[in-house]
């Protein structure tokens, strides 16, 4: 069946949006050139803003096309509950009490361990954070890894380089990190009830490869840190008043009820406005919620729902015409411009797809979930952190990918080979 007018506007608009990712650092750059035009500039060079800023173009497009009603109907028919659940465990799991007992946790880890004790920190917040991110989810994992890893390793003073590659491990790391259960990775959970895939299933075929995998990244990069950690800054990164017991008790309560509902916004919603309740009357154990960096993932997550609903005309038939060897290379490769959940959920509606074939997605996908900023939900996240940290305050999407590709190929190897 040959596409609609609608549908090939969406997939140029698509395909607009992602060199509009690509070119967003050189937005940035231009804005230090032409400070008449600052304002307008920082906003083009957001990366957060890209998909969403694209999805309010394709709804205008569709209204003239095909009249307001029609747009509207498909932009309410789209289903955004990961990107709210991915603004809610965000703000959540960022709020001083957890990250004061994470840090905590793996201070004393960190100086058990026979190395020096940042090393083992940023080696820890690599490799141990991203495979929590199996029972915590991994946008809640991305956030407190990156937290806990922008004063010591995303900072002014470690060459550029170094920064890409360590970032394109941390994205890799969180993609496959979160294979050990069927509830954790987007792209696991678009499939593991269609296909009865329960942790059990994840942990024998894909968990402990990755495992493997996210441990020899870790190490790997935190080797070719080791010189410039020992010069990092050693306090940290929520200082303040020491935060009772049950204050941070009652956090993480917050954040495991919103991880258990994390598919019923009305639920996860309505514990995330008690948890904004909570913090406003013990203010004085908190900083700053990261409302405002939470807002602009959601919207950019949301923007990727809006436009990557109209590219299955053409995905899903890349996806069911390749054999199991070429469906897990094509995999990676799609994964980069196209959301990772999105790709496997596309695969779960193919009739009689086989046992082999579905590993082949899947492992691809999760494979290839650092390459880009919107391979993998949690990437936003982590950018919106960490971007600080980088020249210009932007994270360049050419730079992120061949930061990515060793930590990739790692996983590549682990998923196909063993």
């Amino acid at each position: 069946m040959s596409p609609t007018s609608i549908q090939i506007t969406a997939a140029i608009i698509f395909g607009i949006a992602l060199l509009h990712t690509f070119s967003a650092k050189f937005f940035e750059s231009l804005a230090h050139r032409h400070p008449r035009h600052a304002g307008l500039l920082h906003l083009l060079g957001e990366v957060e803003v890209v998909f969403g800023f694209w999805a309010f173009i394709l709804i205008g497009l569709m209204a003239v096309m095909t009249g307001g009603e029609q747009a509207i109907e498909y932009a309410e028919s789209r289903h955004y509950t990961e990107p709210l659940f991915v603004f809610v465990v965000m703000v959540v799991a960022a709020s001083k009490p957890i990250l004061q007992a994470v840090q905590q946790i793996i201070a004393v880890i960190a100086r058990l361990l026979p190395i020096n004790t940042a090393l083992a920190q940023a080696w820890l917040c690599l490799a141990v954070v991203p495979l929590v991110g199996s029972f915590i989810t991994e946008p809640a994992a991305m956030t407190l890894a990156a937290l806990m890893l922008a004063p010591q390793v995303f900072r002014h003073g470690i060459p550029e380089w170094l920064k890409y590659a360590a970032l394109g491990v941390l994205f890799v790391n969180i993609s496959i990190g979160g294979t050990l259960t069927s509830f954790a990775a987007p792209p696991v959970l678009m499939v593991a009830a269609t296909w009865q895939w329960d942790s059990a299933f994840m942990l024998a075929h894909f968990g402990w490869k990755a495992a493997i995998a996210v441990l020899f990244n870790a190490t790997i990069i935190t080797i070719m840190l080791r010189k410039h950690l020992r010069q990092a800054p050693a306090g940290e990164t929520s200082p303040g008043q020491k935060t009772p017991l049950l204050v941070s008790g009652i956090h993480f309560l917050f954040l495991a009820g919103v991880v258990m509902f994390a598919h019923h916004p009305v639920i996860f919603m309505g514990l995330f406005l008690l948890f904004l309740g909570f913090t406003q009357a013990y203010e004085r154990y908190q900083n700053p919620l990261i409302l405002k960096e939470g807002l602009l993932v959601g919207f950019f997550l949301a923007g990727l729902v809006v436009l990557g609903g109209m590219q299955q005309w053409w995905l899903q038939p890349i996806v069911a015409s390749l054999e199991p060897v070429a469906l897990f290379f094509g995999a990676v490769a799609l994964t980069a411009v196209t959301d990772n959940a999105a790709l496997t959920y596309l695969g779960s509606l193919i009739m009689g797809i086989s046992d082999e074939s579905k590993y082949m997605l899947v492992a691809g996908a999760v494979a290839g979930g650092g390459l880009t900023v919107i391979a993998n939900a949690p990437n936003p996240a982590g950018v919106a952190l960490l971007k600080n940290g980088f020249q210009d305050a932007s994270i360049g999407a050419g730079q992120l990918l061949l930061g990515a590709l060793p930590p990739t190929l790692v996983a590549i190897v682990c998923f196909f080979m063993l």
